[in-house]
């Protein structure tokens, strides 16, 4: 299984170090990826960033980057519906760690002030693995909003504005899944546009490749010699 607390009672009996590689609640050796690539795509330190996060934020992506960036003191924004933001005492959690590292966290409905002079855009996808089709139209229909487009890009006020995505991405309709997306809803593309995926802005497979070297570094750094 994939849940938080198999991870944590692994890590309490085990002998060994145990990496959390994924749970329903948090990925964070996917924010370790992400925070080198936000280094490697911005001259300010990561304390001047504001990085945005829009979609389903309940669950490990939204979590993780919450976390990290009230500790690294990022600006960090929620642009979610009412029904998929986190948890209130995870936010609480947060905020109290923002409180001693300058970071800030807003949670908001309102993708225009959310992601208003932004640094980085992150989403990630509507519907998980394993999930069925019949939540699909419910989280359309609640997250279309939130999708990263080219209005999206042009509402940060910010042309450098660089977009990051955990991938797999649905992004046009070259999948069974897209094409079947486009087909029901009339999507091409679910919460990032192929013009934004494709575009400069995107810096998804640097991303990806972050992950290898920012792995490689945990192992190390637990390991030892």
């Amino acid at each position: 299984g994939f849940g938080q607390h198999i991870v944590e009672e692994l890590a309490e009996y085990s002998g060994v170090p145990v990496w959390n590689g994924l749970t329903n609640e948090f990925h964070p050796t996917q924010i370790l990826a992400d925070i080198l690539t936000m280094r490697e795509h911005t001259d300010k330190p990561l304390d001047k960033c504001v990085l945005c996060y829009l979609g389903d934020a309940r669950f490990n992506m939204g979590n993780s980057l919450m976390v990290g960036s009230a500790k690294l003191g990022i600006d960090f924004r929620i642009a979610a519906p009412t029904e998929y933001q986190p948890k209130a005492d995870l936010v609480a959690e947060c905020k109290a760690i923002a409180s001693k590292t300058g970071a800030r966290i807003t949670i908001t409905d309102n993708v225009t002030d959310a992601v208003r002079n932004a640094d980085f855009l992150y989403t990630d996808v509507w519907v998980s693995m394993g999930e069925p089709d019949s939540v699909w139209e419910e989280r359309i229909k609640l997250l279309r909003p939130y999708q990263v487009n080219l209005d999206v890009i042009k509402m940060t006020g910010n042309s450098s504005v660089k977009f990051l995505h955990c991938l797999p991405a649905f992004h046009n309709r070259e999948t069974i899944i897209g094409e079947e997306i486009f087909r029901k809803y009339g999507l091409d593309g679910m919460e990032v546009t192929e013009d934004v995926f494709e575009s400069p802005h995107s810096i998804v497979f640097d991303e990806a490749e972050n992950r290898l070297h920012t792995i490689k570094a945990v192992i190390v750094a637990t390991l030892g010699y």
